[in-house]
């Protein structure tokens, strides 16, 4: 059990990487920003166990004293780093890989008070590690640059105040990308639905302002989320989501994506000029979560709360780009656990408040191959994957090792957490460097999941 930690300054503790020096080059089996290496839920690592023990994989350590808050650890040059609610203030901290032991953390001001009462306890930001720095966004918007060797604050900029952002009923969500020298985020202001900062100074590179919501299809038919009155984030002002962007490559041009409260959307790498959107995967009622994926000139997007999930093929037009639908499938309707698209095929929990099930379709298509909802044995949670298998994380608390399979729910393991919290296990599992992550609040649960 590590130490809790401290607050209202930087606390450097002595660790070997301290001692030794920081290294800039990160591992290719690190997990360092939100869904891993490429933004997709998906670790390069090889070597991990294919089926674990009867009572799963051994404990390798548990850490406490993070906070509160759903917020997913990034792992990268041996280091821990993640966020959470201390004290009424928002912390990011860094721990030792090697013994989960408090290298430092760094206070970035007070706890929004948020009204929703879902996953208020904390920041659900996993901090973004590139090179020298990471970034990491509270749940009220502060945005800030810090040195990864001691937590030290390099610059800061507020989404709110410097953007003319709204903070969305469930705060700010979001994990900053990285790109080249860029760094991109959602305030979701009219006129900056999305920025383009320079890393390194905060100073502002370009505002992107995104298109309106194009009018529902006739005749749809839209339900507000159970036990909620609708309308969240249809206003003015209020395209930020709790989704994080992803960077890709089209036809020669470089896109950030995003899916937020009211459309997925693509924006020009060069001056955040909306390319293209497409619609159908927003929900009515502007709570968007799930980080859009890209495939071979295609972008899967989806939501829960009468929504669903669709495929769109971008097409070069001219001198621009448009999304042709390909396929939408009311059935996959991810509410906040992610997806993941592999050998043809995309697994996901379908289902929102009501809950839900683990579900896997043809890529393709969209055609339900099979879903978990009648045998229950996966019900809705969050995933990820790694060397030929999906972890996935019940919202119980409940972690599985599936098989993918086409034709049929193939499960090689699982195990329940000890000491569960009476929370939502919302926080996703991390894989890296031959260990699992699970984390429920204040609390770090490391599995050794190598086959050594």
């Amino acid at each position: 059990m590590s130490p809790p930690i401290g607050l209202k300054k930087v606390v450097v503790w002595l660790s070997v990487a301290a001692v030794c020096g920081w290294s800039s080059v990160a591992s290719a089996i690190d997990w360092p920003q939100w869904q891993g290496p490429d933004r997709n839920a998906m670790s390069k690592e090889k070597g991990l166990l294919q089926e674990w023990p009867t009572d799963g994989p051994p404990l390798a350590r548990k850490i406490t004293g993070l906070g509160g808050g759903d917020s997913a650890p990034a792992i990268a040059k041996g280091r821990i780093f993640g966020m959470g609610g201390i004290a009424d203030e928002d912390v990011v901290w860094a721990l030792s890989e090697a013994d989960g032991k408090q290298i430092w953390a760094t206070p970035l001001g007070a706890l929004y008070e948020q009204r929703m009462p879902q996953s208020k306890d904390g920041p659900g930001c996993t901090p973004t590690v590139d090179g020298d720095h990471l970034y990491a966004l509270t749940m009220g918007g502060q945005l800030a640059c810090l040195k990864v060797a001691d937590g030290s604050i390099v610059w800061q900029k507020n989404l709110v105040s410097d953007f003319g952002g709204r903070v969305p009923p469930w705060s700010y969500r979001e994990s900053p990308l990285i790109d080249g020298d860029k760094l991109i985020c959602t305030p979701g202001a009219e006129d900056a639905t999305m920025v383009a900062l320079n890393k390194l100074t905060g100073d502002l590179i370009w505002k992107s302002k995104a298109p309106e919501r194009a009018a529902a299809a006739a005749g749809a038919k839209e339900e507000a989320p159970k036990g909620r009155r609708g309308g969240f984030n249809r206003g003015p002002g209020s395209t930020a989501a709790y989704s994080s962007p992803i960077a890709i490559d089209f036809e020669g041009q470089r896109q950030y994506v995003q899916l937020t409260a009211k459309t997925l959307l693509g924006v020009a790498a060069a001056d955040g000029a909306v390319l293209w959107k497409y619609d159908k995967p927003a929900n009515g009622f502007g709570i968007t979560c799930t980080t859009p994926l890209y495939m071979d000139g295609h972008v899967l997007a989806s939501s829960a709360y009468g929504a669903g999930g669709g495929l769109a093929r971008l097409v070069k037009e001219g001198s621009g780009v448009k999304a042709e639908e390909v396929w939408f499938q009311k059935r996959l309707q991810n509410h906040h656990g992610g997806v993941i698209v592999w050998d043809g095929c995309v697994y996901g929990a379908n289902g929102g408040n009501e809950g839900g099930a683990l579900i896997c379709l043809d890529v393709k298509t969209g055609e339900v191959l099979w879903d978990q909802r009648s045998e229950r044995k996966a019900p809705k949670g969050s995933i990820a994957f790694a060397d030929g298998r999906l972890y996935y994380r019940t919202e119980d608390g409940t972690v599985l090792l599936i098989e993918p399979s086409r034709t049929e729910y193939v499960e090689r393991g699982r195990f329940e957490q000890p000491d569960r919290t009476n929370l939502p296990a919302w926080s996703h599992p991390v894989i890296a460097n031959g260990k699992l992550y699970v984390r429920d609040q204040d609390t770090m649960y490391c599995y050794d999941v190598s086959k050594k």
